[in-house]
């Protein structure tokens, strides 16, 4: 009977040994692309400062910070609401068929009124070519990429029907981007597909 608990207490502690992250390693946000691209962002905007720091670039530190601390956090996903008026199309998890091609994610589209759901990540939204964003001089279709811990709104301004992100300095991805899809299709074609049920969790 001794033997027996000694066995099952050396069992035990070898399950725990196997499955319980050690004390001295890296939290696993430090292996995040997110959180290592708003560091590596941070020291370069405070190295290329050299001394005093002008305010339009210390508001951009104190917003990576701020985004810093919400993937350290441990919200690893970002959401997105649609208040456009029409379908938007988002960015989300591809898994494996989506690897394949070539791409880390894939297309979903978001009905206006709609949010993708908790812990869903929303990597990004799809602009097409005819549609007009404030504050954003684009040419011919692109994404906006966000991080993780972001809520990006997506918004119509009634008075100049042109597309409004709470984003102050949004990532633009153009076509070309070995990770993202951008195809070259109209609103009215994002608006003729039915829009996607997703659910929480893994991108459901």
């Amino acid at each position: 009977m001794r033997l027996l608990k000694v066995a099952l207490v050396i069992a035990v502690l070898f399950v725990n040994l196997a499955i319980a992250q050690p004390s001295w390693a890296d939290p696993s946000y430090k292996k995040n692309p997110d959180y290592m691209e708003v560091t590596k962002t941070i020291k370069e905007l405070q190295k290329s400062a050299e001394g005093t720091i002008p305010a339009d670039v210390q508001r951009q530190i104190d917003e990576l910070e701020f985004q810093k601390a919400a993937i350290e956090s441990g919200i690893a996903w970002g959401q997105c609401r649609n208040e456009s008026g029409s379908n938007l199309a988002i960015y989300g998890n591809g898994g494996e068929e989506s690897e394949e091609s070539g791409n880390s994610n894939q297309l979903y589209f978001l009905a206006n009124g709609q949010t993708t759901p908790d812990q869903w990540d929303c990597q990004g939204v799809y602009l097409p070519d005819d549609v007009k964003v404030a504050s954003l001089d684009k040419t011919g279709a692109v994404a906006i990429k966000i991080m993780d811990g972001t809520q990006l709104l997506v918004k119509k301004n009634p008075d100049t029907s042109e597309l409004e992100l709470n984003l102050p300095n949004a990532k633009v991805v153009k076509p070309g981007d070995k990770d993202w899809f951008i195809p070259n299709v109209s609103q009215a074609f994002v608006d003729s597909r039915i829009p996607n049920t997703l659910t929480g969790g893994d991108n459901g």
